[in-house]
Order: C-alpha cells, then sequence, then structure tokens
C-alpha cells in the first residue's frame, strides 16, 4: 500500500467518468440544444482504432469533433466507438478514454485536459521531497474556449 493518496490519478478517473457519463446520454438521446464536443485523442495509443491513413495524417494526435453527422456511438467501460464523416467519408473510430488529452464543449465553455509529465521515478522522488504537494499527472485544468480564464487546480494549492 502507498503512504500517499494519488490525487492525481483519482482525479482523472472521476474525468474520464464524466466523459463516459456525457458520451453515455448523448448515444441515449442525441446531443441536447447547441451542445457539441472537440475531443483531441493521442492517435499513437495502442487500443485507438483508426483507418491507416488518418492515423498517417495525425501520427501524434487528432480532434474530432461530435456535432452534426455522427453515427453508432457506443459508449463502453474503457472507450467509445463512433463513426465521423471526413470529406463525405464515414470512417468508424474506437477512443479509449485515457487516450483522451482535452474534451471540449464550446457551447457552454466546459473543458477539460489531461496532462502527463514525462518522469523518471528518481526525478519523481527528488519533486515530492522539494514539494509535498506534488502528484504527477494531477495538473487538471477546465479550459474552456473564448474569453473565459482557464483554472488550474494548482490555484488552490497550499
Amino acid at each position: 500500500m502507498s503512504d500517499r493518496i494519488d490525487y492525481g490519478n483519482l482525479m482523472h478517473a472521476a474525468m474520464r467518468g464524466l466523459i463516459r457519463r456525457v458520451l453515455s446520454d448523448v448515444a441515449a438521446g442525441g446531443l441536447p440544444g447547441e451542445h457539441h464536443f472537440f475531443i483531441t485523442f493521442d492517435t499513437r495509443h495502442p487500443d485507438a482504432a483508426l483507418a491507416d491513413w488518418l492515423r498517417d495524417r495525425y501520427p501524434e494526435e487528432m480532434t474530432v469533433v461530435i456535432q452534426h453527422w455522427f453515427d453508432n456511438l457506443d459508449v463502453g467501460e474503457d472507450g467509445f466507438a463512433v463513426t465521423l464523416n471526413f470529406g463525405d467519408s464515414p470512417e468508424p473510430l474506437y477512443i479509449p478514454y485515457d487516450a483522451i488529452r482535452t474534451f471540449v464543449d464550446p457551447s457552454v465553455e466546459f473543458g477539460l485536459r489531461f496532462e502527463t509529465q514525462d518522469v523518471d521515478e528518481d526525478d519523481e522522488e527528488d519533486d515530492e521531497e522539494d514539494d509535498p504537494d506534488f502528484a504527477p499527472d494531477a495538473t487538471t485544468t477546465a479550459k474552456p474556449t473564448g474569453d473565459a480564464e482557464v483554472v488550474s487546480l494548482d490555484k488552490f494549492r497550499k
């Protein structure tokens, strides 16, 4: 058992649960009002499934829009599948929740950003000693679009 609570990973799990819930509601009843989503994900994730030509065009990350035309939205425990239109060509995608980097609904200025830090264990231990509030992967922001302010959880640390 660890000697600390991993708030960063707990927060990411909760935020991915929120995305799963929102997408499940959309799958069941469609997009309400003006809601729509920009979802950026890591195309290198081993469980991400997309056409080879899309992976070639977006070798690191890709942003998809769920708005006017989407089909076959199937929300699962670990990710979701959706068919989107790329230049009049319907393409099925599978996006694991842990491949998502950002989830934004600009209609209500709501957004989530998932960040990871590439540190080795020695660096992490040094950071923990220097900063008792250090938690890897804990940089979480509500990232709205437009003129709204980006709020970082780091603002609320003591």
